[in-house]
């Protein structure tokens, strides 16, 4: 009996550590942009492939899921990922396709993948730090400077 409590137990705090990791993220900047404002953030706006770039795939992977990225970061930032997927089985809907087109035409105009956009609020650019395979620290430590210098 007690083996199983045991099993449980460890189950569900391996369940509650694996939700610690997961930061909240929004596809709509309207939304991103009403969180941030509730919360006192600014908005990190990444430009993804998330079935074909395997810098995307790292940078969500192994920055935005990091514990030091959610530790350090969550409370200061709204996430606004915008996908951009190759494969058929993945296709975004029609609105979503164009509101990602349309925030790339003003805020990625280069076509860069991963492309990652600091904003304020206002939709100010704050700064565009390169994710170049950086540890999340490194990365960490490049937004809170950006975010220290506005």
């Amino acid at each position: 009996m007690k083996s199983i409590l045991f099993i449980c137990f460890s189950f569900l705090l391996v369940l509650g550590v694996q939700a610690q990791e997961e930061v909240k993220t929004f596809t709509d900047i309207e939304k991103a942009k009403k969180h941030a404002a509730e919360n006192n953030q600014d908005i990190l706006m990444v430009f993804a492939g998330s079935d074909w770039c395997k810098p995307c795939i790292q940078f969500k992977k192994d920055v935005l899921q990091s514990n030091d990225f959610v530790d350090r970061l969550e409370d200061k930032l709204s996430i606004l990922y915008l996908d951009f997927p190759a494969r058929r089985k993945n296709k975004l809907s029609k609105e979503q396709t164009a509101h990602n087109e349309a925030l790339a035409e003003r805020f990625n105009k280069s076509g860069a993948f991963p492309k990652i956009v600091l904003l304020d609020r206002q939709e100010k650019v704050l700064g565009s730090p390169a994710f170049k395979g950086q540890t999340a620290l490194d990365f960490v430590h490049e937004l809170e400077s950006a975010l220290t210098a506005k």
